[in-house]
């Protein structure tokens, strides 16, 4: 490979990169199975407590 190929190569994988940081995340944030258990205790909790009210 030339030089001047390597370096148009690495240009287009730099630009490749921060474009793909710029776009939007398609995926939601992981969430650990307890911490799922904890915001479904908390949403029970609130359920119980605003059912009492």
């Amino acid at each position: 490979m030339n030089r001047q190929k390597k370096l148009q190569q690495l240009f287009k994988a730099k630009a490749k990169k921060a474009s793909a940081k710029l776009a939007p995340v398609s995926k939601d944030k992981y969430i650990s199975k307890a911490d799922r258990a904890k915001l479904a205790e908390e949403a029970e909790r609130e359920a119980i407590s605003s059912a009492e009210s």
